[in-house]
């Protein structure tokens, strides 16, 4: 097979086809575009989610002289009831599964309430009324739940949260948002398959009288078939190095430059060594795409 021959009929093809190949391109943009924002949404739900796990607690939130549940029926968590909480967390049933445990009396507390909240809650708030707390990090926070179970309606113990719990809305609206952009992304590769598909066959039909003669001296289907397989795996590469670089820009420029500097609560973001992990993909699974719709439909073509 003459590859220059075969090269020269696929960019003839593609100069034909000019409309329609811009067409290919700018869906294969988009749609790739949206396939590399799904993937670096969901590296950066994998990202902060490792980064959250590691450092979230359980927090034990001893009564105070104002905690109104059933618990705290007797007021304030007395000395024995501090000492029978941290007797447990050092027992051998739950001390193996601690990393680091850490007490807050009502001095520390109450310095930290002010720092959070300013000065002025002195005026309102006594450090009596801010609960003591026990903070357990565990080896594995998948296991908050034998903590909050051991401790949840022990006399004394106002309150057991897992800290980790307050981000899963956050993690999974990523999430969802991350399902939308699978499927804009799954629609505009269909209509990018499509569009394939049907500049293959109008290319096909406007050199009907050469693939005739061709077929009569004796051209292998193999020869016929691949400047048309050329031209969609083309267009799509130009469309996958575009949303390629659509990604890097993004990351630069929307995460590296702006979210940042303006997102203190999220401490770690996707760069641009993740960014350039997922152009490849995309650009495998553009031409990956193109060549198959490609194929498929100049055979169809030719058996027709």
């Amino acid at each position: 097979m003459r590859l220059g021959l075969v090269l020269s009929e696929a960019l003839n093809g593609l100069r034909r086809n000019a409309s329609m190949v811009i067409s290919v391109v700018l869906v294969t943009f988009v749609s790739l575009t949206f396939v590399g924002a799904a993937i670096l949404m969901q590296m950066q739900i994998g990202t902060m989610r490792d980064f959250w796990v590691d450092r979230a607690q359980v927090a034990i939130y001893m009564c105070t002289s104002v905690s109104q549940t059933a618990d705290c029926a007797d007021g304030a968590a007395t000395q024995e009831q501090l000492d029978a909480v941290s007797a447990k967390l050092e027992g051998d049933a739950l001390n193996p599964l601690i990393r680091n445990l850490e007490f807050v009396d009502h001095e520390q507390a109450y310095q930290e309430l002010l720092d959070l909240v300013g000065e002025e809650a002195a005026s309102v708030v006594t450090p009596e009324q801010v609960n003591q707390t026990f903070r357990v990090n565990l080896i594995d926070q998948t296991q908050s739940d034998v903590i909050i179970e051991a401790f949840r309606g022990m006399q004394g113990v106002e309150e057991v949260k897992d800290q980790l719990q307050y981000l899963e809305p956050l993690f999974s609206a990523l999430t969802v948002a991350t399902y939308i952009a699978v499927g804009i992304a799954a629609l505009m590769l269909i209509a990018a398959v499509l569009l394939i598909a049907t500049t293959i066959r109008l290319s096909a039909y406007a050199r009907r009288r050469e693939l005739g003669i061709m077929r009569l001296v004796g051209a292998s289907n193999g020869f016929i078939q691949t400047p048309f397989i050329l031209e969609g795996v083309f267009a799509a590469l130009i469309g996958s190095l575009l949303a390629g670089g659509a990604v890097l820009l993004g990351v630069h420029f929307g995460v590296n430059q702006y979210l940042r500097g303006r997102v203190d609560f999220v401490t770690t973001w996707v760069g641009l060594e993740e960014a350039w992990v997922v152009v490849p993909i995309l650009i495998l699974i553009g031409i990956g795409l193109a060549a198959l719709s490609a194929g498929f439909a100049i055979r169809r073509w030719l058996r027709a």
